[in-house]
């Protein structure tokens, strides 16, 4: 079955790490994706220029590069990522994380019988050893349970997700947010009657070293952001009032609160 890894990549990211999510995608799979669409969003440094440019030489055709001359977040670029890709069949990839061997094999597998839009997984949190895991990011398996858990959260690990070209464009693409863009998509799909799917097992392993827990969408306005987010699904009629104020209460706690606290609260959560 064809497919398309989509991935985006800014000037913050490490070279390094990107050949590794480079070399899991396409080295280390089983089955290989026949086209890779990575947008890159605004100037990049030469380390990271250097490294594209080196897979582009290794896969030519296969790795298409979509240039933004100015950064634009990550919600844009996706959107403009998702219209270039040419198959059907879709798989996210962030440029700094590492996806498991088997993750393609069973993802394309799935969508065989044409009964999901979209698919995803567990992903397992390593600090400096991806072969370390040190937390699992669990998400539920069935479309009812993850309808009810896209009340509370994102239901989807976005870095593993699998979904179809037409669905994602059915209900309106990626949004231009600098953050929870994914979240925003995943309601916007169940609303939009789209099947979901969560694998129960991790098939990709994500980095939460060097403070980056702790500093995750934390500040005040990464909590008016999000508050933002939940007011739109508010307005969607996915949320009621009652789910519309306590998310952005304990969201805009979470954001606020002090980065060493905010890392205990994102482990806590993993565990509920």
């Amino acid at each position: 079955m064809s497919f398309t890894v989509l991935m985006s990549i800014y000037k913050s990211e490490n070279s390094q790490h990107f050949d590794r999510a480079m070399r899991s995608i396409w080295d280390d799979q089983r089955v290989k994706p026949s086209e890779i669409v990575l947008v890159q969003d605004g100037p990049l440094p030469d380390a990271l220029l250097q490294e594209i440019d080196n897979w582009k030489k290794k896969l030519c055709d296969t790795f298409v590069v979509v240039v933004l001359e100015e950064n634009q977040g990550v919600g844009a670029a996706k959107h403009i990522g998702i219209e270039v890709c040419s198959n059907e069949l879709i798989a996210v990839m962030d440029t700094d994380d590492v996806s498991l061997p088997d993750r393609f094999e069973k993802q394309t597998a799935l969508f065989s019988d044409g009964k999901i839009d979209v698919c995803g997984a567990w992903v397992g949190e390593f600090e400096d050893d991806e072969n370390e895991i040190v937390s699992n990011r669990k998400t539920p398996e069935q479309h009812e349970d993850i309808v009810a858990f896209a009340k509370y959260r994102s239901p989807v690990n976005h870095p593993t997700a699998m979904y179809k070209k037409s669905a994602v464009l059915s209900a309106g693409n990626y949004t231009n947010y600098r953050t929870s863009e994914d979240y925003n998509l995943f309601v916007k799909l169940i609303l939009d009657g789209a099947k979901f799917y969560n694998l129960q097992e991790p098939l990709v392993n994500m980095r939460v070293g060097n403070g980056q827990l702790s500093m995750r969408r934390g500040g005040l306005s990464n909590a008016i952001l999000e508050a933002g987010v939940q007011k739109e699904f508010y307005k969607f009629g996915f949320l009621n009032f009652f789910e519309f104020f306590r998310n952005v209460s304990i969201g805009f706690t979470l954001r606020i609160l002090p980065n060493k606290l905010r890392a205990m609260a994102y482990i806590f959560i993993r565990k509920l």
